[in-house]
């Protein structure tokens, strides 16, 4: 089997070739000239201007300057005739645009309002329409699923959201799904569930991860497969769970649901989808914010599943809630090193230290300079990379890959925004043991990390996130404000393009006029230009190939020399 080629093939060729080429070269150009002395065709003859024998020759110099001021006078006469023009159509066109501003100010006023609205809507990136969306969601479902990181479950869940669910009333109910569990010691994850089924019906969760449309599926199932690991990504547990008590709920309200999914970003709201359906069909990725709309999946004849974008973190939580639950990159607002410091603040030493297998640092910066270093980041010069560094912390924190869990609160209370009316209101109409024998099933058939290895890491606690668009309204505001800048720049483009064009013409007659009067200023100032260009070329050229570019234009490769 042939090797593709990595390379472009090489342009060496042997010394009786090129010697070749060359002799060809030499007699194509030969039998050229020929042709062209039997053709007669001579190099036109420069003027030799006024012989200094000729009679009045001072007379026809003086005649022929005499002309050329005549028509540099004539060129400018003809530029101020212009510009005068220009000028009064531009006073025109001022007069026209005023007259018609004052007579319909109304029109203009909701047009503008008009471009506004359709601005927003089309942003779909923009933290409102996120909002929108998922009040939607929220609004349509009969059964929320709150979507929790086994790792972090306090710090992924928003006590805004629980309590918009709980006083919407309609008998909307609210289920916590932890997902991520193969993540978490198994120790960590039973005492968490414990913890949390104390307020809201939680259903332990693993989602598939190399889930692949349906058109790759089908072909897939046709090959034989051998030998199965239970153990693997391609494989999902608790859905079974999960379906069982949704379909228990469709059976006691007698009707289709619709069961709506929230959450803060890679908490792995679309997985869940994917994993109920067993084909991907919802977008998934580790960068935030892939959702951007609701989207509704039919799962069967009775359920629906509505997906979500992620819920909004208030700018008012703390640095480390907003390193991992913020909705856009971290990168584009430029506050990455923020970020792994305040990772790095709530997690043991230690423990990174062995994970990432690099020496003891001081700081965070040292830090990233240490772990640019082992994985190769490096920039020119040899020097460490400590931006796309933190980049690699970040997703490795976010996604799917650290194994850290974060230890239970002191107190056992219930949370400040739950009552306990609220929490039994919540559980009716639920089987609460059948779901704890079925997350312990779950519990049982995930392979889960040692105590030892697993990374301790200090919650921050519950979220806080926005979900009404009000608080919302400094961002759009800027937003409308540069669009009315915008809008005014346009206006005045046009009238900067007809300035620059003039100006362009008169440099242009300027540069001609010099050329002509004194071409010595040319050619120093030619030289000059070719000193910095040579600077350059030097830098991207080790050699010269000009020689061998001219034979190669003469050289007629079609034909073959034997």
């Amino acid at each position: 089997m042939r090797r593709p080629k990595l390379k472009k093939a090489s342009k060496r060729m042997t010394c009786h070739k090129r010697y070749k080429i060359q002799k060809k070269v030499r007699e194509h150009s030969r039998k050229l000239r020929k042709e062209a002395k039997k053709r007669g065709h001579k190099k036109p003859k420069k003027d030799p201007g006024i012989p200094n024998a000729a009679p009045f020759k001072e007379e026809v110099l003086r005649e022929a300057e005499q002309r050329k001021q005549r028509l540099e006078e004539l060129k400018q006469k003809q530029k101020l005739a212009r510009q005068k023009d220009l000028e009064k159509k531009r006073k025109l066109q001022a007069k026209k645009n005023a007259t018609e501003a004052n007579k319909h100010p109304e029109e203009k006023e909701s047009t503008m309002k008009l471009k506004a609205k359709s601005n927003t809507l089309l942003d779909k990136n923009s933290k409102k329409s996120f909002c929108r969306e998922l009040k939607k969601v929220i609004e349509a479902s009969d059964i929320v699923l709150q979507v929790l990181d086994a790792r972090d479950p306090l710090g992924c869940r928003c006590s805004q959201v629980e309590q918009i669910i709980t006083q919407s009333g309609g008998n909307k109910k609210l289920l916590l799904v932890l997902n991520k569990i193969d993540l978490v010691p198994r120790e960590n994850l039973e005492k968490w569930l414990h913890y949390l089924k104390n307020e809201f019906p939680t259903v332990a969760f693993k989602s598939s991860m190399q889930l692949k449309d349906r058109s790759v599926q089908e072909k897939q199932l046709r090959k034989k497969r051998a030998h199965i690991d239970l153990s693997r990504g391609s494989m999902c547990f608790g859905s079974e769970c999960l379906l069982k008590l949704l379909r228990e709920h469709c059976k006691t309200q007698d009707k289709a649901i619709q069961v709506g999914v929230i959450g803060y970003p890679n908490v792995g709201k679309s997985s869940i989808i994917n994993s109920l359906k067993e084909v991907r069909v919802c977008n998934v990725g580790p960068v935030r914010g892939v959702t951007k709309c609701m989207q509704t999946v039919h799962i069967d004849k009775q359920i629906k599943m509505i997906d979500s974008p992620s819920i909004i973190a208030a700018p008012s939580n703390s640095a480390l809630a907003l390193a991992l639950r913020t909705t856009t990159d971290i990168e584009e607002s430029g506050k990455l090193l923020d970020a792994v410091n305040a990772i790095l603040k709530h997690c043991s030493k230690q423990q990174m230290i062995l994970y990432y297998n690099i020496p003891d640092f001081r700081n965070s910066v040292e830090f990233l300079t240490l772990l640019a270093q082992k994985r190769g980041m490096l920039k020119k010069g040899g020097v460490p990379d400590t931006q796309s560094a933190a980049k690699l912390l970040l997703y490795d924190w976010t996604g799917a890959k650290v194994s850290y869990h974060s230890l239970l609160p002191a107190s056992r209370s219930l949370s400040p925004h739950l009552t306990k009316e609220v929490v039994a209101e919540m559980q009716q109409g639920f089987n609460l043991e059948e779901l704890a024998k079925d997350n312990m099933n779950t519990i049982k058939a995930v392979k889960y990390p040692n105590l030892a290895s697993s990374i301790v890491f200090q919650s921050s606690g519950l979220t806080n996130g926005t979900v009404e668009e009000n608080e919302l309204t400094e961002g759009t505001s800027e937003l409308e404000n540069m669009e009315t800048s915008e809008e005014g720049e346009d206006l005045t483009e046009d009238d900067q393009d007809s300035d620059e064009e003039e100006e362009a013409v008169e440099e242009e007659s300027d540069v001609q006029t010099s050329s002509k009067t004194n071409p010595a200023k040319l050619s120093v100032e030619d030289g000059s230009s070719e000193k910095q260009t040579a600077g350059e070329q030097s830098r991207t050229l080790s050699f010269n190939l000009d020689e061998t570019t001219d034979q190669d234009d003469v050289y007629d490769f079609n034909t073959d020399y034997v």
